[in-house]
């Protein structure tokens, strides 16, 4: 058998199935295993090892202390090795619930997926989870390994019954290839070598599926993509664009566009890591020189002019949700496509999908773990391509904005080709013109704090000083909008979240029509508060945090809501059952306690007469 390419493939499947024992059985099998690693391996087993005397091939891989102290698999481990058939790159990554971020990375980057399951326990949870991931991931080959098959006593009936079910359940995955093998990893059986004791499988072994299976699919097949990730200028006299092909070829004299801008060019140049090329594809590393000056930046898109990308700032994605914060429409997370990054926000979940069922269920929110089918909406137009057709250009990332964490991995499905049709319409009178009217500086002042710490009450007071001294002002109370524009919201997190986007969409047209806009808004967390920010100009958003405890508050207790909320009958209270997140630096802080109402009315004119002095 000739050679085949290079296998990348990850092992996946619930806590204990036995997926880095089995990885260690392939590479101890292979005679991989240098003989100082494997004494190593033999005295961590007498103090880790999970078989008794035995060496326990499962710290092969499992290197964190804490992954041998506590048996389980917490990082993504990459191992390679070698056949006389064929080379491997296997990721082996964790199965616990609280890892699936890790299992996912691997998976983003294999082409074939080991789905173990135990023999004793059939189909779990996270079995389903997992291979659900895989498919969404774009993995199209997968192998369904079902181990400890020595602890059923090697029954083709346990084996049979379990593939029927994984058959079954796999349907709707669009697996091209779907192989079941019975195994122990422990022992070895029908992993490099076929088990006298299962005379009733006819199959491959494990090894030989892995050396046999085809999964090269012809990335230089596809149209020629070119995420521009460095804009090489080391002098005037030469400007190149640097990055790695994405799919397809290129060569000198090819017409190509920017993507996003659709300006044209011809390629003059190709620079590998040596010397000039005449062409190049998929997966190499290069820098473009295009003959015409032509504004490319990092995170364009070459691509050729008769088979662009699909440039938007709206489009359908598969969601996987990794963060313990959980996943809420309208709130905005920065997303990295290629080499771009840009804001954008959830705009609404079309369904989520149970992992047992594949069923397709309403949801108002993602948790930890959960995969959603979503509309996004990005600050800016992005080139992108379905994922099914291109991996690269296709996949992104959500990033938390204040913590900076890996919030969700998403797989573009197609661009919501809406609005095509609406631009930005530019008026005779501008906001300027507006202001110079009343003669003064638009802006927003937006208070904020508990319930009862006495926001509409300073806001009202500040509101009717401005109005004594000829403001043109107008006030946006949070009851007052629930009684019209935002009626039908609840008090859910996701609901507080589009609350204060339609609020801050309102702020935004008062500012531009060159008033002062006070907003008394509990609005608890900060993510809103800074996306309402960066809707206003420089210097147009004062937030004033009015600073109450919340005994102080609950003894105030305006509307009665603390009472009923602490006895249970209001749901999702600020304060009580709902988080507050303060102000980490506001314009203003007013510490209500020892100031009458009046008072910090002033503290808060003071502070404004000082912004529209400058």
């Amino acid at each position: 058998m000739a050679a085949r390419g290079l296998l990348r493939f990850l092992t996946c499947g619930s806590v204990d199935d036995g997926k880095s024992t089995l990885i260690g059985r392939l590479l101890y099998d292979s005679r991989l295993i240098m003989d100082d690693t494997l004494a190593t391996i033999a005295k961590d087993s007498r103090k880790h090892g999970t078989v008794g005397e035995e060496i326990d091939l499962a710290l092969l891989v499992d290197g964190l202390e804490a992954e041998r102290q506590q048996g389980i698999t917490i990082d993504v481990a990459y191992r390679f090795f070698a056949t006389p058939a064929r080379s491997f790159i296997v990721a082996d990554t964790p199965g616990h619930e609280q890892y699936t971020r890790n299992m996912a990375t691997g998976a983003s980057n294999s082409d074939l997926a080991i789905i173990l399951c135990d023999a004793r326990k059939g189909l779990l949870t996270q079995t389903r989870r997992h291979s659900t991931i895989a498919s969404l991931l774009g993995i199209r080959h997968v192998v369904l390994a079902v181990n400890k098959i020595d602890l059923v006593g090697f029954d083709q009936a346990v084996f049979d019954r379990i593939v029927a079910d994984y058959t079954a359940f796999a349907e709707g995955l669009g697996f091209a290839t779907l192989v079941a093998v019975p195994l122990s990893a422990r022992f070895g059986d029908n992993v490099t070598q076929r088990s006298p004791r299962m005379p009733w499988y006819e199959g491959p072994t494990l090894l030989e599926h892995l050396e046999a299976v085809d999964t090269e699919a012809d990335a230089a097949s596809r149209p020629f993509r070119f995420p521009v990730q460095w804009v090489n200028r080391p002098n005037q006299d030469f400007r190149g664009f640097s990055g790695t092909i994405a799919s397809g070829r290129v060569a000198v004299g090819d017409r190509v566009v920017v993507a996003a801008s659709g300006r044209s060019s011809t390629v003059a140049r190709i620079l590998g890591p040596d010397a000039d090329q005449a062409e190049a594809s998929a997966g190499e590393a290069v820098t473009i020189c295009l003959a015409d000056e032509v504004d490319v930046a990092r995170g364009d898109v070459l691509a050729p002019p008769q088979e662009r990308p699909a440039v938007t700032d709206q489009f359908a994605a598969h969601l996987l949700w990794m963060d313990e914060d959980a996943m809420l429409p309208g709130r905005q997370y920065l997303m990295r496509i290629g080499n771009l990054w840009t804001p954008v926000s959830v705009t609404s979940i079309r369904h989520r999908v149970d992992v047992n069922t594949q069923k397709q269920l309403p949801a108002r929110r993602l948790d930890l773990n959960e995969i959603g089918f979503c509309n996004l909406s990005a600050a800016q137009r992005v080139p992108l391509d379905p994922y099914a057709e291109n991996r690269q250009t296709g996949a992104f990332v959500l990033v938390d904005r204040f913590t900076n964490r890996t919030a969700g991995a998403g797989m573009v499905a197609f661009s919501l080709r809406r609005a095509t049709n609406i631009h930005q319409e530019e008026f005779l009178v501008d906001k300027a013109a507006r202001a110079a009217l009343d003669h003064q500086k638009p802006l927003v002042l937006w208070f904020t704090g508990l319930s009862g710490s006495g926001k509409s009450t300073i806001a009202k007071l500040v509101e009717q000083a401005l109005h004594r001294e000829g403001r043109h002002t107008y006030t946006l109370d949070g009851d007052n909008l629930r009684h019209g524009l935002n009626r039908d919201l609840g008090f859910t997190d996701a609901d507080r979240v589009e609350n204060i986007r339609r609020v801050g969409e309102v702020a935004k047209l008062f500012v531009d029509a060159g008033l002062i806009v006070l907003c008394s808004f509990i609005s608890p967390f900060r993510a809103e508060r800074r996306m309402v920010r960066e809707l206003m100009g420089p210097g147009e958003f004062i937030e004033v945090f009015v600073d109450t405890p919340i005994e102080e508050c609950a003894r105030r207790d305006p509307k009665g809501l603390y009472a009923k909320a602490m006895a249970g009958t209001i749901k999702n209270f600020t304060g009580v059952s709902s988080p507050y997140e303060a102000p980490e630096a506001p314009e203003l802080r007013v510490a209500t306690l020892g100031l009458t109402p009046a008072e910090a009315a002033e503290a808060v004119l003071a502070h404004l007469r000082g912004a529209l002095a400058r």
